[in-house]
Order: C-alpha cells, then structure tokens, then sequence
C-alpha cells in the first residue's frame, strides 16, 4: 500500500481534495503527518464515524503518522446543524466524553511506534484563550463572506431559528486545530466527512495566510443507506461502538441486513479486503445474491474488528437460534444472555406452572389461548415441542432444565420467542 491516495480513490473514500496530485506527492516524500477530529458529543462513536477511524488506520499501514483529536473545546460548542442548536452540556459531562471517545478510538490504531497514533485535545490550546487573543490572532484571518457561504450557515440562516453566533464560531474553532497541530506536530493534512469541507478548508487556508505553508484537505464520502439517510445519531436509530448501546448481535444484525444496493461500497470502507477478495463478493452478490455472502463477510468483519471474534461468535451463535436453526442448550452463558437481551425477559419463581410462563411472557393472551396452542402442537420450551395433555402445562417451570444463567426458551410458533429467568 505505497501509495495512499490510490487505495483510498478505488475504495471510494476520497470525494474533495485540495489537489489529489499534491497529497500523493507529499505522502510519496516521506511520512505525512495527518488528522482527524472527533467532537465529544455522545457518550459513544457510531458506525458513520467508522470511516474516519479507519482512514486513519490505512494512512498508518501506509506509513504516515496519525493524529486523532477528540476535541475538548469544541464538543462543548458542537457544529452546526441543519436539524437546529445543539443541547450544550457541562464541562464534566464533554470530559467524561472525551475519555469514552479517545478509548473506542485507540484500540483501531497502533499507538506504539514511529507511526503510532497521537491523541490531542484542543481544551490544551484553547482553554485558556481569552476573547481579545480569539479575536485579534485568528478571527481577524478569517472573511465574512466565505463564512456564510458555506451551505449548513447559510441554510441555517435562512431557517426560522437562524444561528448564534456560538455555531457560527465553531469555523474558526476548527481552522485554528489545524494551525495548532501543524505548529506543534507538523501536521500538514487534515481529512473528514464531506460535511466538513469548508471548516478542513479553512483551517488550511489559516495556515497560509499565517505561517505561509502549503497544507492539504481532503474528505471522505458521508456514508447513507440505500434510502438516502446518513448512519448519524442525529438521523435517528444509530449505530453505535458501546455495545452497552448496541449489542454486538445487533451490530451484526445491522451488517447482516445491508442493502444489495449498498453492501459492496461497505466493504471498501469498512473492511481492509483486498481488490481480489471484493471482485469475489461482487461477483457472488450479483449472481447468487440471496446467499447475502458479502452481507456475511461484512457483519463477521466489522463485529470482529470492533468487538472481537468472540462476540462475532456469540452473535452468530445467538442468531442461529433466534431464528430456530440451532440448539439453545449448547450456548454458553454469554451467548444466552444476548439472547435474553434481545427477546422480552420475564422473570418467575420456580414454582410457577408453566401456563403463567407463557402468558406473562406476553406469548399468549391467556390461559386459555395457551392451552389451545398447546393442542395444536404450537408451543415449545428449550428447542423442544411441549407434548401431552392440558395438564403439561400445569408442570412447574423448576421441573424444565435450566440453560446456562438460569433461563429457558419459550416459544409460540416459529416467529414468536421470549426467555424466563427462573428465580429462587
């Protein structure tokens, strides 16, 4: 991978520059040192900030030194949107953030080495700025006219809320990290999400007219469901990296459930296959697409890489079930709690007949409607059908083997599961 710019072009992950042919040159040189910026505003990344962390992680195979900012300063401000102002919250609450980010972006990057990633918080820089030094050494830089023309400003400005000047500020905010990070690290080329180009831009426009400095600009494509929406939290339904937020089974889901349309654009973004192996899942989603192979690689790819081959496993191991093709007595712990977790749990005593199983878990209405499933062969415990009279569900649910953590599956019909936790 000696040449960066060309991986990213056929990987799609390379939409503006501020000139293709400057930043292979530059990066043909010698290592280019480079960054990104993740703003504190979730507790959480989620799966449309994957392509930034994994941008970052292609630049270090090829032999460039990463810098990943998770900002401080600015996650107390937050961008603008088009959807309205941000909910500011406290000091504390964008420290805590902080942390939470620079964790889940760590462990994506090697952090020892001469290409070892650098985390940077720009709170260092600009915590103890006062106005006036804002003011006079940058704002004084940056032109009204461009800073209006840029399109979430000026569609913001035509809205009923408008902007304050508190969003309207993050632009400089922004140009000034680069300028920061060029004087203290030499960093010569900052990248994002499309959105962002004209904040990346105008830091490296800060840079010239400063420091006299050529530095670079590029942005990756805004990644969106075969339905136009983008995978941020501000769209709704997010994809989260917290498995305490999504599950690793969901995580997989997701992946599992990609559009034919879209699947093939994941695995150049998400996944470090190489040119062969996606010929391959191309080839397999075109002509015998119902297998969903490329839907497979991607979800045991992605869950793996951020949530580790045990968690793909479990999750494989739990679908398998959940949609009747394996047997639920041979998961272990684990993988029985993440069914748990994604069915309706109820807990009861061990002295409880099995007819109040069924009904409190919500499978059936009633007592009556369990027995007439149960005559029609329609419910089942463990993977087994519950065979026998009426009196087959007066049994006591301690009298069931227990799976491992103490639960048992119940189900009506193929489509229709919940699990019991039996108590002391």
């Amino acid at each position: 991978m000696s040449n960066i710019v060309d991986e990213l072009e056929w990987r799609g992950l390379l939409v503006n520059s501020t000139g293709r042919d400057a930043i292979a040159e530059s990066a043909a040189k010698g290592p280019l040192s480079l960054y990104c910026g993740f703003d504190p505003t979730a507790a959480s990344l989620h799966v449309g900030h994957l392509t930034q962390v994994l941008t970052m992680r292609r630049f270090q195979l090829a032999g460039h030194k990463p810098y990943a900012l998770v900002g401080g300063a600015t996650g107390l401000i937050g961008d603008p949107r088009m959807s309205g102002e941000r909910v500011m919250n406290s000091a504390d609450v964008v420290g805590q953030w902080v942390e939470s980010l620079r964790g889940q972006i760590e462990p994506f990057l090697d952090t020892e080495g001469e290409f070892g990633v650098t985390m940077v918080n720009n709170l260092d820089w600009v915590g103890g700025m006062n106005a006036l030094e804002f003011l006079r050494d940058y704002g004084s830089h940056f032109r009204m006219g461009t800073m209006l023309s840029r399109e979430i400003v000026a569609a913001r400005l035509r809205s009923d809320e408008g902007l304050s000047y508190l969003e309207f500020s993050y632009q400089i905010l922004q140009g000034l990290d680069f300028l920061e990070l060029y004087r203290r690290h030499g960093v010569t080329l900052q990248f994002g999400g499309n959105d962002q180009w004209g904040n990346i831009v105008g830091g490296a426009d800060l840079i010239r007219r400063v420091e006299g400095v050529q530095a670079h600009a590029m942005t990756t494509p805004l990644v969106t469901k075969a339905d136009g929406t983008k995978f941020g939290k501000s769209e709704g339904g997010a994809v989260w990296l917290d498995p305490e937020l999504t599950s690793p089974y969901a995580f997989h889901q997701f992946w599992l459930n990609a559009d034919d349309r879209d699947v093939m654009n994941y695995l150049r973004y998400f996944t470090f296959r190489d040119r062969d192996d996606l010929a391959e899942l191309e080839e397999a989603t075109a002509e015998r697409s119902f297998k969903r192979e490329a839907q497979t690689a991607l979800a045991d790819d992605l869950t793996t890489l951020v949530h580790g081959e045990e968690a793909t496993a479990q999750a494989k191991a739990a679908a398998a079930v959940l949609f009747g093709r394996g047997d639920v007595r041979e998961l272990d712990d684990s993988t029985v709690g993440v069914i748990a977790g994604e069915l309706p749990t109820v807990s009861l005593a061990g002295t409880a007949p099995l007819i109040d199983a069924f009904t409190e878990s919500g499978l059936v209405e009633s007592k009556g409607a369990a027995r007439r499933a149960l005559k029609d062969g329609g419910l089942s415990i463990n993977g087994e059908k519950l065979a026998g009279g009426p009196e087959a569900l007066d049994a006591e649910l301690g009298s069931v083997q227990r799976l491992a953590g103490g639960y048992v599956l119940l189900r009506r019909g193929k489509k229709n599961a919940a699990m019991i936790r039996i108590g002391d």
